[in-house]
């Protein structure tokens, strides 16, 4: 049995989950979510505690347990919290700026590129720092994915776009010949 599947979700107060057919919505004080839910997985509520449980034991259910109490982990932490992502913006004249519902980055292409920020994710920058921030968990890390998809960091200087608590493995690079 998974470990994790077997672990109840707590709600939270302010929080209210609603189970429908075919998915789950969260409500709480950030916004809403809604999860789409699995044949093979269902939901029981006891005292403020969400249990996963499995309908049979096949392959498919196993897989698919320890997902969905993760998913609706999320969902709840997300309205509640939300979640937040950093970037470093490394390198010499390297700019980020937010406009309304895009990114501007200046990093050593000829034009500035601009990033679309999809609706309920937010973005704001302190120095050479970008923070991407909202309630979808997969969203955020989505967006923070494309902004470094723009300038990866390289290894020799380690310049570019890089995670915060990113860690990048240099290379020596080339050596005078004696």
């Amino acid at each position: 049995m998974s470990r994790i599947g077997r672990v109840p979700v707590e709600i939270p107060k302010g929080v209210e989950v609603k189970f429908f057919d075919d998915r789950i919505e969260v409500k709480g004080p950030k916004g809403t979510l809604n999860l789409d839910t699995h044949p093979k997985i269902k939901y029981e509520v006891k005292d403020n505690k969400i249990f996963v449980k499995r309908v049979d034991d096949s392959r498919e259910a196993k897989e698919q347990h320890g997902l969905r109490r993760t998913l609706l982990f999320n969902a709840i932490h997300g309205v509640t919290k939300g979640y937040e992502k950093g970037l470093e913006l490394v390198g010499v004249g390297y700019r980020a700026e937010v406009k309304g519902d895009k990114v501007i980055l200046n990093v050593g292409y000829s034009q500035p590129v601009e990033q679309k920020l999809p609706k309920g994710i937010s973005a704001r920058v302190e120095g050479n720092k970008i923070f991407i921030s909202g309630i979808d968990k997969q969203l955020v890390g989505e967006i923070a994915a494309r902004i470094r998809r723009v300038r990866p960091p390289e290894p020799y200087k380690g310049k570019g776009i890089k995670y915060i608590d990113e860690v990048i493995l240099r290379k020596a690079g080339k050596t005078a010949k004696k």
